[in-house]
């Protein structure tokens, strides 16, 4: 599921349990949620706001790809650029530069669950 990238900002568990629920009704695996609709504190590992984002996904079981530039957060953030590289060796959080390279990692054998 592509979410535009207008929109209310998910900045805690209730939006990301919005976004579930859109998904789940459409029968979507993963959520490409433009780095747009993140609120900053997403980006700030200290506020919490990812971790309980991410978990929220993970309880759902459905993946999350974070689209665009998260560039300018990386290079203020050691931790969080670790966490981007981290996220992006596993199968439930990437950060993608755009949704061609989200399609090009989803069409990975094992990757979509179920398939």
């Amino acid at each position: 599921m592509v979410v535009p990238a207008e929109g209310e900002a998910v900045v805690g568990e209730r939006q990301a349990l919005d976004l579930l629920g859109d998904a789940s009704y459409r029968g979507a695996s993963w959520v490409a949620l433009p780095v747009e609709r993140l609120g900053v504190e997403f980006f700030r590992l200290r506020s919490g706001v990812a971790g309980a984002v991410v978990q929220k996904f993970a309880q759902y079981r459905t993946g999350l790809a974070v689209v665009g530039d998260v560039a300018g957060h990386v290079a203020g953030s050691d931790a969080l650029r670790d966490f981007v590289r981290e996220s992006n060796r596993g199968l439930q959080l990437w950060f993608v530069a755009d949704l061609a390279e989200l399609g090009g990692r989803l069409s990975e054998p094992g990757v979509i669950r179920g398939s």
